[in-house]
């Protein structure tokens, strides 16, 4: 908001007031949301690539976790892909808008790598676009099943470029993770092969939003 000058201890005639909710909204910066769907592994527990799978219905898992982030406000939707890229790449909703797949080509040295090839992506959209996103939501392509109340609590009422929040289910760490823009080239710095964000988050204090009353967190590692 543009500062203006005035007595100490005196407010601007028309600065936004307490419950004036209209004054509030016209000077609140604009929140924009990147969407990162992390889909690029070999998924050799389960025997075949995670972004080629679907669910019961036959929806392909791509489809359904690029959609509850496109729901939740994320524009644009970027989905890392890897292994089978040009496969999974046919499961993506069409026709292309907000949901964009991004190939993470060193993917198989880790999920570091997808990591990083998908926040590379998010600024390079920004940029594009001529605006500053505020923050990533991150999550993983094998949670077919995650709700989307889970996403809008972690997103919670106020966003900025500091903001870091995690979902928990009883404690234990999970997604969807919310991650300000002002965090992704220091954390890129830090990720190496298989080493996600859990360290960063830590060490930066990131606030951890307890799920499990809404969702069992748990990812889909294999067909057992």
């Amino acid at each position: 908001m543009t500062g203006v000058a005035t007595m100490a201890g005196q407010a601007p005639e028309d600065a936004p007031k307490l419950g004036d909710a209209v004054a509030l909204a016209d000077v609140a910066e604009p929140t924009h949301l990147t969407g990162i769907v992390l889909a690029a592994g070999a998924g050799t527990r389960m025997g075949t690539p995670k972004a080629l799978l679907h669910t019961a219905d036959g929806t392909p898992w791509l489809r359904r976790a690029s959609q509850l982030l496109a729901a939740a406000g994320c524009d644009p939707v970027l989905v890392v892909l890897g292994a089978r890229a040009d496969d999974a790449r046919e499961l993506l909703p069409t026709p292309a808008g907000v949901v964009r797949a991004v190939v993470a080509a060193d993917w198989s040295e880790g999920m570091s790598h997808s990591l990083r090839a998908g926040l590379a992506a998010a600024a390079a959209a920004a940029a594009a676009a001529a605006q500053t996103s505020t923050a990533a939501l991150i999550t993983l392509v094998d949670m077919p099943d995650l709700p989307l109340a889970v996403v809008r609590r972690v997103l919670g009422t106020s966003i900025t470029p500091t903001s870091l929040r995690q979902a928990v289910y009883n404690g234990r760490p999970g997604h969807p993770v919310l991650m300000g823009s002002a965090h992704w080239a220091a954390l890129t710095a830090t990720l190496t092969g298989d080493r996600g964000a859990r360290g960063y988050l830590v060490e930066h204090g990131v606030e951890e939003v307890e799920c499990a009353d809404l969702f069992d967190g748990h990812d889909i590692d294999s067909m057992d």
